[in-house]
């Protein structure tokens, strides 16, 4: 059997541009569909609008040293692309031809039948297209190349439980300089700032809870009762997770968590003690000039339109979690956070107005950061200047963006790729604190 031949829908161009690197030295079909589909979402301001504009510059430079309708090579090591009509007769007969998916599948059924010899497979991201794919024997596979783990299951949690001798803990909690063991050859280092809930060797009920920083480093010992800005940790995540909000030496903390959980509230928390000094609920001197908060705009569900007014009335749906957080800590002290926000101490704006900045010195919280694809987050991350601190919270299994999934987000990329960092941390929050009753549909519904 010859080369194979993937035929690509237009959901894998708007979640990868480039994409079309992705299959190696076998050949790309492009149905004329998938073109018309990119073109209408290139004027989005988004990263769907970004992935469209970007894979039609790449199609024009090869249209530029080849023909599209006969074939372009896209170099040494990689395949031809070419755009394709169909045949709608070789859809099933009770098919809506008119369909946009079903005239995807319709082109690689001609490509399958003009290719007898070769493997020919649709591409797509769209679950119901690769059902009905299958349900007429059309080979079919899902886009992973963005997929930086196979399951929700294998994400990273930021702790481990660690079996010590007796005497380490004993020594640890005298304030002893103990460090981790090397790890053996069959066992995965610790990352940086991972925590450890350490367990005597010979007495399981002899416990404690350290941070781990590197090897060559002692062992931190994390404060089990701080109060943050009127906020104790009702549970070891929350402590460790403080623990982490209220260290400058580390830059960027991820905090993964289920509506509820405490993750939101405890960064904001965090931001307001290190940023406003002049407050009675603070107890030292601020660090940051100004604590930020936004998060992405992904209405949940079907959205209301456009809405009328202001900027800032036009976010005001988006925001209004932020806000309730942040009137909650400030003990429903309405006029206080409104003056703190016109002094510019507190910023509450949606994403889309904090990507073209370079913030330095600020205390920088990305909410509903489930929602962002990895490319988005790279843009976010580049913005940090010296002396600021970012902070990414979400819940990794509520995501809104329909490109994106638990596997394939920005939330979980950060994770998984800065974990082995000393500057960085991160912190699965697995219990609801929110109340009874948002801990119950949280875990049954």
């Amino acid at each position: 059997m010859s080369k194979k031949i993937f035929v690509i829908d237009t959901s894998v161009y708007l979640t990868d541009f480039s994409s079309l690197k992705a299959f190696e030295d076998n050949d790309i079909i492009i149905p004329f569909k998938v073109l018309e589909e990119i073109d209408k979402h290139k004027k989005r301001q988004d990263s769907v609008g970004s992935n469209a504009r970007n894979i039609i510059r790449t199609l024009d430079e090869l249209r530029e040293i080849g023909s599209l309708h006969e074939g372009v090579s896209m170099g040494e090591g990689y395949g031809t692309v070419t755009a394709r009509g169909y045949d709608a007769e070789l859809l099933p007969i009770d098919w809506d031809k008119n369909d946009p998916d079903n005239q995807i599948i319709a082109t690689a059924l001609t490509v399958k039948k003009e290719n007898p010899d070769c493997k020919v497979t649709l591409v797509s991201r769209d679950i119901n297209l690769r059902v009905k794919c299958d349900s007429i024997g059309l080979l079919t596979d899902d886009y992973q190349a963005s997929q930086i783990i196979e399951s929700l299951d294998e994400i990273y949690s930021g702790y481990t439980d660690f079996i010590m001798r007796d005497k380490d803990i004993d020594d640890f909690y005298l304030g002893e300089h103990i460090y981790a063991p090397l790890p053996e050859e069959n066992e995965m280092p610790l990352n940086g700032n991972e925590f450890l809930v350490m367990t005597s060797e010979i007495n399981e009920k002899k416990t404690a809870l350290a941070r781990f920083k590197n090897y060559n480093t002692p062992l931190l010992k994390i404060p089990n009762k701080r109060v943050v800005w009127g906020i104790k940790p009702r549970n070891k995540e929350q402590t460790y997770a403080l623990d982490l909000l209220m260290d400058p030496s580390i830059s960027l903390i991820t905090l993964v968590g289920k509506a509820g959980s405490g993750k939101t509230l405890c960064a904001i928390a965090a931001g307001l003690q290190q940023t406003l000094d002049d407050h009675s609920m603070s107890t030292q001197k601020s660090i940051y000039t100004r604590l930020i908060v936004s998060r992405p705009v992904e209405p949940l569900g079907k959205d209301i339109g456009f809405l009328p007014g202001t900027m800032e009335e036009k976010m005001e749906p988006w925001l209004k979690p932020i806000q309730d957080n942040l009137k909650f800590l400030m003990v429903d002290d309405s006029a206080t956070l409104q003056e703190y926000m016109d002094m510019g101490k507190i910023e509450v704006e949606a994403l889309t107005y904090i990507r073209g900045r370079s913030i330095a010195n600020a205390f920088i919280i990305i909410d509903e950061a489930q929602n962002l694809t990895k490319h988005e987050l790279k843009t976010i991350v580049t913005r940090v200047g010296e002396g600021t601190k970012l902070i990414l919270t979400g819940d990794v299994e509520q995501i809104d963006n329909i490109y994106i999934d638990e596997r394939t987000n920005g939330l979980t990329y950060a994770v998984e790729k800065m974990k082995e960092h000393e500057i960085t941390g991160h912190v699965t929050l697995k219990k609801g604190e929110r109340s009874a009753i948002a801990t119950l549909g949280a875990k049954i519904l």
